[in-house]
Formats: C-alpha cells, sequence, structure tokens
C-alpha cells in the first residue's frame, strides 16, 4: 500500500509574496514603516514616474522642501525671463543695474504668480507682457495643484498606530508568550480594530542559501478589540500547538524569521477602513522579558492617560 502524500501547503499563506520572492530575498520582507523590500525595474522613466503618489506619501517636511524650492525656482527662472526681455522690460529698468533689475524683476514675479499686483512695478513692452500671460497662467495651475495635493494629504485616512520597538518572549499563565505593543498615536478612535500575525522562517532542514520558506499563521489571545481608545498588547500564548514551542532565542535567530503583522481597523472620523503593517524580525525580539506599565495614575476626575513614550519600555523577566 503506498505511503499517504505530504500535505500540500496552502498557496494562500505566504500573503502574497509568492514563492520567489519569498525564496530570494536576503533582506526583511516587511520593513518596520509597513514597506516592501522589492523593486520594479524594466519601466520607462515616464512609466515609473507617479508624481500624485510621491507627492502624497512622502513626510510633510520633505513635501514643503519641494514646494518652497518649486516656488524659488519658479519665481527665479521668470526673473531671468523678464530681465531678457531689455532694458525697458519693467518699470524703471533703465535706471537699475543688473543686480538690482534681478531682484526687482523677482519680486514683480512673485507679485504676478501670486496675483498679488501692488502696481508699483509693472511691464513696459511687448516680450515682457507675453512672460506676464505665461506665468499667470502657471501660477493659476500650479497653486490649484498644490492646493488638490494638500487637501488630499489632510484628507486620506491613515492609521497613525505605534508599534513597540521590540516584540517580547514573557511569562504568561504558566508558559511564555510572544507578544507586542500597541498604541493609537491619533486622537481619533478607532473601531473593531483586527490583528493577524505570521511568522515566516526558513523551512527546517533546508540550507541557508536555498532561502525556502514557510508561513505559519499565529494564533493570538485575542484577535479583535471593538474598542481602542489606550493601548493593546498583543499575545500569541506558546503552547503545544505553537510553532514556538521548544524553540530558543538561537533557534529563533539561526532560521532568519521574520513576525509578519497585518491591522485592520474602522476610523469613525473618516468612515473608512484604514490599514497598517509592520514585523519583527528574529533579531527583534527579546527573550526573558515584560513590557512595564504605560498607565498613569488618574489625574483630576479620575481620567486614565497613557504614556505613549513608555510603549517600548521594558524589564527583565526571567522564563521559568
Amino acid at each position: 500500500m503506498a505511503a499517504p502524500e505530504p500535505p500540500r501547503p496552502d498557496i494562500n499563506s505566504d500573503l502574497g509574496f509568492g514563492s520567489v520572492v519569498a525564496r530570494e530575498s536576503r533582506r526583511r520582507l516587511l520593513n518596520r514603516n509597513g514597506t516592501f523590500n522589492v523593486k520594479r525595474e524594466g519601466l520607462t522613466l515616464l512609466q515609473s514616474l507617479s508624481a500624485y503618489h510621491y507627492f502624497l506619501t512622502i513626510t510633510w517636511p520633505r513635501f514643503l522642501a519641494y514646494v518652497i524650492a518649486a516656488y524659488l525656482g519658479a519665481n527665479a527662472a521668470f526673473a531671468v525671463a523678464y530681465v531678457g526681455c531689455g532694458d525697458d522690460a519693467l518699470t524703471g529698468f533703465m535706471k537699475m543695474g543688473a543686480g538690482e533689475r534681478f531682484a526687482t524683476a523677482f519680486f514683480f514675479s512673485v507679485h504676478t504668480l501670486a496675483t498679488i499686483g501692488y502696481g508699483s512695478i509693472s511691464p513696459t513692452n511687448m516680450l515682457s507682457n507675453i512672460v506676464v500671460v505665461f506665468e499667470s497662467l502657471i501660477g493659476l495651475l500650479g497653486f490649484a495643484l498644490v492646493a488638490g495635493i494638500v487637501f488630499a494629504r489632510f484628507a486620506r485616512p491613515m492609521a497613525q498606530v505605534v508599534f513597540s520597538d521590540r516584540a517580547i518572549v514573557a511569562p504568561y499563565r504558566g508558559m511564555s508568550a510572544f507578544m507586542f505593543r500597541i498604541v493609537n498615536q491619533r486622537s481619533n478612535e478607532l473601531v473593531q480594530l483586527e490583528a493577524k500575525v505570521m511568522l515566516t522562517r526558513r523551512k527546517r532542514g533546508t540550507a541557508k542559501n536555498d532561502g525556502e520558506r514557510e508561513f505559519i499563521p499565529l494564533k493570538l489571545e485575542r484577535e479583535t478589540v471593538v474598542f481602542f481608545p489606550l493601548t493593546w498588547t498583543i499575545v500569541h500564548p506558546i503552547d503545544e500547538k505553537s510553532p514556538l514551542h521548544g524553540m530558543t532565542e538561537r533557534d529563533l535567530l539561526g532560521c532568519d524569521s521574520e513576525f509578519l503583522i497585518l491591522l485592520n481597523a474602522f476610523d469613525e472620523t473618516f468612515s473608512q477602513t484604514v490599514h497598517t503593517r509592520s514585523s519583527y524580525r528574529g533579531d527583534e525580539v527579546v527573550w526573558g522579558a515584560r513590557f512595564k506599565s504605560i498607565f498613569n495614575p488618574p489625574g483630576e476626575g479620575g481620567t486614565l492617560s497613557v504614556d505613549i513614550r513608555k510603549l517600548h519600555d521594558f524589564e527583565p523577566m526571567p522564563l521559568d
């Protein structure tokens, strides 16, 4: 009688990374900020450009730096154009030196681009009037474009959930558990918060360079919370059914492990579902520790508060 075939792995368990990415990648699959370590190549420059998406997702300081640089650069370019229109391009040009002409043209460009129009400086020949026409058009389109992106950045719902810097393996109800802590950085309310945690590691018995990986869902003590007003410590008990059962810190590091985390919640402010994700590598897991309390004593009126600065604090706690 032939031996039964071993069960085939679930093709959906890899979360969409695919066997090639899981096998060939030599870096973490999911960065702490939720981005992926996969590049797209083979596209032309125009095909690869996505300016709207780029300006929508970069940080506010970088976005404002681009806006300021574009604003100053456009005015400087038009100032050069006005100076090139001749000695009689703008009011009073004939009495000015080269440096003073550029400064006057620059500030006139600011007045024109922003449709301020003080009236103290005006174009005085045909070429300079033609430049004003183009600058007025660019000013209208440019400010509309920037205003649209700024509105989209404010209106885009995002889950500002902060993850603890480290996950820990701590004593838990007579055994041990893998756990990490999260907190909502914003003052808005998230409801129906769901958590999924998956362990990916190199299959046992495979060489390190082969990189064949397995994806194992971890059963959580609690996968959903209806309300998320304060903080949540997400716990995976390491019982007999856990893939971490019997593993040591050295084992976890040796199999190139990574814990993938996906969170979904409903944002009451935007009335939309928001998502966030992160991961912990094996070397970002502290064994034999417990998180310190994040709660502050009730203040005036008995209001409870959490100190987000304590989110990452933990202390040694030997495992049994």
